[in-house]
């Protein structure tokens, strides 16, 4: 993948997702799939723009269904954002950036910014 986006699997998902140190967006898809499509680059772009405080990968349920049956992925293209291993924030559909920004903001705010905004 181009950017910072990473495929992850049925077999490394706990390792890069659940037990990451940094919100996770999850961006569940399939080749097939024109909305994912669309959306991808979306996606791709989030992950260069918030690099450095948020890991951005993508999992194909073609071949990685046992991850997508556990997190109830009944529709592509899928976005769940993980925040300390627990899902935060689910997305269903292909958005414009710009509402996919304004879906996502709220839980992908750095998790140790301060009471004064300051974040680490």
């Amino acid at each position: 993948m181009a950017g910072n986006v990473a495929d992850v699997t049925d077999n490394n998902f706990q390792a890069e997702v659940i037990e990451s140190d940094v919100p996770v967006l999850v961006d569940f898809w399939a080749p097939w799939c024109g909305p994912c499509r669309m959306v991808g680059p979306v996606v791709e772009e989030i992950a260069q723009e918030r690099g450095d405080d948020l890991k951005v990968v993508k999992l194909n349920i073609d071949e990685n269904q046992q991850t997508a049956v556990a997190y109830n992925v009944m529709s592509i293209p899928t976005l769940i954002v993980f925040r300390h291993g627990e899902v935060a924030k689910t997305v269903i559909g292909a958005y414009p950036k710009r509402r996919l920004d304004a879906e996502l903001e709220p839980f992908l705010a750095k998790a140790d910014a301060g009471a004064d905004g300051a974040a680490a």
